[in-house]
């Protein structure tokens, strides 16, 4: 047995998924730029990939650029931005428990001389309507948010960023990352007020390496790389379309979200309810927190890496210490929150997706409680 329940760091591809990116690779391989006819085969598969991702995020095709990941996106998105405004004024307000790519392109913006202004979450990891509308000011030309925290999954309130820009009569772009959101969420830019929004394909159950950033239409920014006419020269470069194209059949398989929804809460509850049972336990993030994600604290002398590390290898139950991209750092997240050394030392994320089962939890909790009773501090 086994349980997987690490789906923010990155899901199971679907099945079909699978063997569409191997179709693409072994029927349809040649460059989709190519006029012959299989660069055209190529060529149609991506173009039906974008039309039924901008489907679902009620966009037109031209405004969906594809790009290697979120990472890619984020970094387009937010130098992108700077780049074409900066001009216009000087500060860029974000938060401090944003995804690394985020943290570290603002970090950069702001060695060059940009003001930048990280929002501070409470105990919980929210960040108020109230701090948004202090912190964007005339001069504001960028706000990047993420939707949902991917270490605590606490939903931040981006659609309050384009009333406050509006307030402040600022000039700034408002870019939503919506990693964690994506398929969980209703994602639809315009009703967000997004003029940039970010998505990827490995958290939807599709293929790594791909993703995509919704720019609206009329909206300009800078490209980060140049040398070809691919995506409206936005992202030039051969397109990965064996990968676009699995991106493409993985949110073809959406199920229905108020399902799917129910589903999950109704996981995060029993979840929630069987680790509240063992001795010492703590639930980090609260009830109004992403049912996807719980962030809990195990009382064992081991820290949370090698606790990670031990049920991965004794019970075969996947889980993380915090973002996978932070590669085991101390979280900033949790840093940022003021949880404590002690707490953030011995903290792990749990992650659900659809294909997870209450006999996964069961899994979990099981492994979890030997653990505390074997290694207790």
């Amino acid at each position: 047995m086994s349980a997987y329940l690490d789906n923010s760091a990155t899901t199971k591809p679907e099945e079909a998924v699978a063997k569409k990116v191997y179709q693409m690779l072994t029927e349809h391989f040649g460059n989709p730029s190519s006029f012959h006819k299989e660069g055209l085969d190529a060529n149609a598969e991506v173009r039906r990939a974008r039309e039924i991702i901008a489907k679902s995020l009620s966009c037109e095709n031209e405004e969906l650029f594809f790009t290697s990941g979120g990472t890619e996106a984020n970094n387009l998105a937010i130098f992108g931005s700077a780049m074409a405004n900066k001009r216009k004024g000087n500060r860029i307000v974000t938060t401090a428990i944003e995804h690394e790519s985020v943290l570290e392109s603002v970090a950069e913006l702001e060695k060059q001389g940009f003001e930048v202004i990280r929002l501070e979450p409470n105990s919980d990891g929210n960040i108020s309507e109230e701090q948004i509308f202090e912190a964007v000011n005339s001069d504001t030309i960028l706000v990047s948010m993420m939707y949902v925290n991917n270490e605590v999954g606490s939903v931040l309130p981006v659609k309050s960023i384009r009333k406050a820009v509006k307030k402040a009569k600022a000039p700034a772009l408002v870019h939503i990352d919506c990693v964690q959101a994506y398929g969980k969420y209703e994602i639809k830019p315009a009703k967000l007020g997004a003029d940039l929004v970010t998505i990827t394909a490995h958290k939807v159950h599709g293929p790594k390496g791909t993703g995509a950033l919704y720019i609206k239409k009329g909206t300009r920014i800078v490209p980060r790389t140049y040398g070809g006419e691919q995506e409206h020269k936005i992202r030039p470069g051969t397109e990965a379309s064996p990968l676009i194209a699995g991106f493409g059949e993985a949110v073809s398989l959406f199920p229905d979200l108020k399902e799917q929804t129910k589903a999950i809460h109704e996981l995060n509850s029993y979840a929630r309810a069987e680790l509240e049972k063992i001795g010492g336990v703590k639930i980090n993030n609260s009830t109004e927190s992403s049912d996807y994600i719980l962030n809990v604290y195990i009382p064992s002398f081991m820290t949370s890496q090698t606790i990670v590390q031990h049920l991965s290898s004794q019970y075969g139950v996947y889980v993380s210490n915090g973002s996978a991209c932070a590669k085991g750092k101390k979280s900033h997240v949790l840093t940022a929150m003021k949880l404590g050394d002690k707490v953030i030392e011995k903290s792990i994320r749990i992650s659900f997706s659809r294909m997870n089962t209450k006999a996964d939890v069961d899994e979990l909790t099981s492994a979890i409680r030997e653990t505390v009773e074997k290694y207790p501090i």
